[in-house]
């Protein structure tokens, strides 16, 4: 006579089941005619110890060369071992935390090669996530199981758990059995102390991955090399704060077609590579609205909008502003983002008096407001993120004190590093930081104007107005700054007028100042047309009249015009 553990196959209430777990019985083989049972040899006794070290093999050091997918599979082989299990699968939660899918599986790898994807909340594994839970299937059918791949693989009995990671479910972990089993209390918290350790490491891996994802995407959206401007200088850091990953903190610089110069920083709520992201997508719909739009309150308007329709919960603080061709203006607009810094030669540091507006992803608020600022020769813009300022049990004001004390008139990268050694030395920052200084160099005879834009009417006045200032910066007289907007009018408008066709195409327009001399180029890339009309055509004798010299190159790939115009010396 042998020793058999068993479980009666009539449906006993699953719970009286348990209660009562397995029982060892003394019985002979039922002979013909016996009710149905299902027996099961009793293997030698598993003691706790036995079972702790099983457990403790499943996250051993061995396993810490492996990748993610791979690490996954090692360990549900032991699960599967551990608990006599046919199958055995791993499904995490997406980014969205809508919906599981099938990570790792083993005698279902069907789930992964399928992409399986179960809602929280729907079915066996969708229930385990929802409840944070043991879930226990005796009879796998259609109303307790989502997945068809369990029904068509004969799956019999399931028992699920919940990994949970930092107080947070990070997926479900289950296995079941090809032969009808009830599995026990004791069974699923086996499986839950294996899935515990599961999680563990999951998260480990995922947070490393994240890690080095979110850095990748940070280094690839940051400005490699800052533009070089005449007459402005730029510097930047950035420093990746020491709570755990990276965040969406950003800045970037970049030329406008109208010879202006945008300027970004940045910073969106959360953490991780999910805050990367978002803040990879920020940064180049900002980028798409700066070339639609002059003005920075408009720009983060419709950054706004595009917020709120496309990124569900997503909320950011960002400050835009636009440098002036000339250099001497800047004009800006704050959504929730701290105010930038002025430093102006022999006057210190102090933090700009502009409004600020609510961060971008808020519901609908007051209009936006842009602010216009000076930006004397000389002076230094400092623009930052909170994490910078920000202190635990430190008042901002006390960071923000600091910060006035530390940026001074200086090369931008020796302000950079002064600021980084005053305020964060030796601590360990929890938050990312990000900082870009704006610095007016004091020679206003290298600073070059470009610009480059649409060849239609409605740029003209934008065009006027950019030279104007460039020529009031660079000294020239009421009389010279006369005829040479007139010249610069008249070449604009012949390449408006006469260089394309419907289709359109650019216009390019280049003012530097060489040796006491205005030296201007206006560019095209089409095919004149003749003039049209009565008294047309007499652009080229207007630019002459109000030019030194001027010379036309024409040919298939557009014309060049080229005029200079003397400036009359101070008291001449």
């Amino acid at each position: 006579m042998a020793e058999f553990t068993f479980h009666v196959a009539s449906r006993t209430p699953a719970t009286l089941a348990r209660e009562a777990d397995t029982l060892p019985l003394t019985a002979p083989f039922p002979g013909p005619g016996a009710a149905p049972t299902v027996w099961r040899m009793a293997a030698s006794p598993v003691t706790d110890e036995d079972r702790l070290r099983r457990i403790e093999q499943i996250t051993d050091t061995a396993l810490a060369h492996l990748g993610l997918e791979e690490l996954l599979t090692e360990l549900l082989d032991r699960v599967c071992l551990l608990l006599e299990a046919d199958t055995a699968a791993v499904l995490l939660l997406d980014p969205s935390g809508a919906n599981l899918v099938a990570t790792a599986a083993r005698g279902i790898e069907e789930e992964v090669r399928q992409g399986v994807r179960i809602p929280v909340g729907k079915g066996f594994a969708g229930r385990i996530a929802a409840e944070r839970r043991a879930v226990f299937v005796d009879e796998v059918d259609h109303s307790n199981v989502l997945n068809p791949i369990l029904r068509e693989k004969d799956v019999r009995s399931l028992v699920g758990v919940p990994l949970v990671a930092e107080g947070g479910v990070l997926g479900v972990l289950h296995v079941g059995t090809l032969r009808p089993r009830l599995f026990t209390n004791d069974d699923a918290e086996l499986l839950q102390t294996a899935a515990d350790r599961i999680a563990l490491v999951t998260r480990t891996h995922l947070s490393d991955l994240d890690r080095a994802a979110a850095s990748a995407l940070q280094r690839s959206l940051m400005p490699g090399a800052l533009p070089r401007v005449s007459g402005i200088e730029f510097a930047a850091r950035y420093i990746p704060g020491e709570a755990g990953g990276l965040g969406g903190d950003w800045y970037d610089v970049f030329t406008l077609p109208s010879g202006r110069i945008g300027i970004v920083i940045g910073d969106v709520v959360g953490r991780g590579l999910q805050a990367a992201v978002i803040m990879g997508r920020l940064r180049s719909a900002l980028r798409a609205f700066a070339l639609e739009e002059d003005d920075p309150a408009e720009v983060l308007e419709r950054l706004d909008g595009n917020v709120q329709h496309f990124e569900d919960g997503v909320m950011a603080t960002v400050l835009y502003a636009i440098v002036e061709p000339s250099l001497d203006r800047v004009s800006l607009s704050t959504a929730g983002h701290l105010p930038p810094l002025l430093a102006v030669p022999d006057e210190g540091a102090a933090l700009l008096n502009v409004p600020v507006d609510l961060p971008v992803g808020v519901s609908v608020g007051p209009p936006r407001r842009t602010t216009v600022i000076d930006l004397p020769a000389g002076s230094l813009l400092f623009l930052y993120t909170d994490g910078l300022v920000e202190r635990r049990g430190q008042p901002l004001d006390a960071g923000l004190d600091a910060l006035c004390g530390a940026v001074t008139v200086d090369d931008g990268d020796a302000v950079c590093a002064r600021v980084l050694h005053d305020l964060v030395g030796a601590t360990a920052v929890g938050d990312d930081v990000a900082m870009l200084v704006v610095r007016r160099l004091g020679t206003p005879d290298v600073v070059p104007l470009n610009i480059v834009v649409p060849a239609v009417p409605r740029t003209l006045a934008d065009i006027r107005s950019a030279v104007r200032r460039w020529l009031g910066a660079v000294g020239a007289s009421p009389d010279d700054a006369a005829d040479v907007l007139v010249a610069v009018g008249e070449a604009c408008s012949n390449v408006i007028e006469h260089a394309y066709g419907p289709a359109g195409g650019t216009l390019s327009l280049q003012m530097e100042l060489r040796d006491g001399a205005v030296v201007t180029v206006v560019r095209d890339n089409g095919r004149w047309r003749s003039a049209r009309g009565h008294n047309r055509g007499r652009g080229t004798s207007l630019i002459q009249r109000c030019s030194d010299h001027v010379d036309v190159v024409a040919g298939a790939g557009g014309t060049t015009v080229t005029f200079t115009r003397h400036l009359a010396q101070e008291g001449s």
